[in-house]
C-alpha cells in the first residue's frame, strides 16, 4: 500500500475545504470498499480524510414525507429503521441481502452509492481494464464473462455495478444530496451512476471536490407493497448474477403503478423503464409480465459466457411481480 496523510476531519466545512484545496484525496467512512481498493493498489490517495465524526447519521422525515437519510447511517440502522421496513420494505431487503452484518455493521450510505466494480479483470493489474487504466483495453470482453453486463455496456467496459441497494434506491426514484465548498446540489439517482461510453473510470456525477451528504426518498405510496430478489450463486453473501426490486399496483385486475430495477445485469442500477410502460395499465397476469421484462432485455447484448442472464432475468421478473400481485390478492 502507497504511503498517505491521514486527516480526521472535525465537520464538513473543514473536510470540503481540504479536498477542494488538494489533489488526489479520498473520504473514508466505513472503509469498506476504499480499503480493499488501496490493498491492492487500485486506489493510492495521497491523502485520506475520515468523515466518520461528521453529523451525517441521521434518519428524519420531512414535512412533505421525504425520508432524509444521512451519508453516514450504517446499512444496519437504515434496514432496521422502522419508517424504512414500514415504507419501503424493498430497501431493507435489499441492503439484508447485500452483505453480511459485519459488513452492514461498517458500510455507510454514501460509501454503498461509490463503491466500485467486482470484475475480476479490474482487480487483475496484469489484466488490461479500462476501469482502473483509461486507454488500456476491457480484457473481460473476449475473456471469462460469466459475471458481466448485458444492458448498458460499451465496447470499452462490461463490468457490473454492485451495489444491492443501489437497485433499490432507483426503483424509489431516490435523490444524492451533494455538498462542495461552492453549495449543495440534489442530483436524481438516476443520473448518478453512468453508463461506461467511452469513459469506463467516470463512474458517477460526482465531482473531485463533492461529498455526499445525504440520500432522500420520496413518497411512494406503491413502495409499501414492494420486494426485492437477488439471484446468485450461492445462498451466502455473494454479488448478484441477477436481482430484481418491483412494487406493484393493481385495481380490478390492471395495473394502475409498478416501478421496476435491475440488478446484475448492468453496467449501473438498471431502471426498467420499457417494462413499465408496457405494464401500465395492462392486466396482471404472468403472460404481460413475460412480455414486458422480454421486452426490457431485449436490448441485450451477451458474451460467450453470459447469456444465461438475459432468460434469468426475464424469470425473475415474473417471478416477483407474480410473487407481489398473490401477496396482493390475499390481502
Amino acid at each position: 500500500m502507497k504511503p498517505f496523510s491521514y486527516l480526521s476531519a472535525p465537520d464538513t466545512a473543514t473536510a470540503l475545504r481540504t479536498i477542494a484545496d488538494s489533489e488526489d484525496v479520498k473520504f473514508l467512512a466505513g472503509g469498506t470498499n476504499l480499503v480493499d481498493l488501496m490493498r491492492e493498489g487500485i486506489e493510492h490517495p495521497a491523502t485520506v480524510i475520515d468523515i466518520t465524526r461528521l453529523p451525517l447519521t441521521g434518519i428524519e422525515e420531512l414535512p412533505d414525507g421525504t425520508i432524509r437519510v444521512g451519508a453516514l447511517v450504517t446499512n444496519s440502522r437504515l434496514a432496521a429503521d422502522p419508517l424504512i421496513r414500514t415504507r419501503y420494505p424493498v430497501l431493507a431487503k435489499a441492503i439484508l441481502l447485500g452483505a453480511s452484518a459485519q459488513l452492514r455493521n461498517m458500510a455507510t450510505v454514501g460509501g454503498n452509492l461509490l463503491q466500485r466494480t467486482r470484475c475480476m479483470y479490474f482487480y487483475d493489474e496484469a489484466s488490461a481494464c479500462n476501469k482502473r487504466a483509461p486507454g488500456s483495453g476491457c480484457d473481460a470482453i473476449g475473456g471469462f464473462s460469466r459475471g458481466s453486463a448485458v444492458l448498458g455496456a460499451s465496447e470499452h467496459c462490461i463490468a457490473t455495478h454492485p451495489s444491492d441497494m443501489a437497485v433499490a434506491l432507483v426503483m424509489l426514484d431516490a435523490v444524492v444530496e451533494v455538498e462542495s465548498v461552492h453549495g449543495i446540489r440534489h442530483v436524481p439517482i438516476a443520473e448518478f451512476h453512468r453508463v461506461p461510453g467511452d469513459t469506463p473510470h467516470i463512474e458517477t456525477a460526482l465531482a473531485a471536490d463533492e461529498l455526499i451528504t445525504a440520500i432522500e426518498l420520496p413518497p411512494v405510496p406503491a413502495a409499501a407493497h414492494s420486494s426485492y430478489r437477488k439471484v446468485r450463486d450461492r445462498a451466502s453473501y455473494a454479488f448478484a448474477l441477477v436481482s430484481v426490486a418491483a412494487a406493484l399496483a393493481v385495481e380490478d385486475g390492471r395495473i394502475t403503478e409498478v416501478r421496476l430495477a435491475l440488478g446484475g445485469v448492468a453496467t449501473k442500477p438498471w431502471r426498467a423503464h420499457i417494462a413499465e410502460e408496457l405494464l401500465l395499465g395492462a392486466e396482471a397476469t404472468d403472460e404481460n409480465f413475460a412480455r414486458a421484462a422480454a421486452a426490457e432485455l431485449a436490448p441485450a447484448l451477451p458474451q460467450s459466457d453470459n447469456t444465461f442472464k438475459i432468460d434469468l432475468a426475464q424469470r425473475t421478473v415474473v417471478a416477483v411481480l407474480r410473487k407481489l400481485n398473490a401477496e396482493r390478492s390475499a390481502s
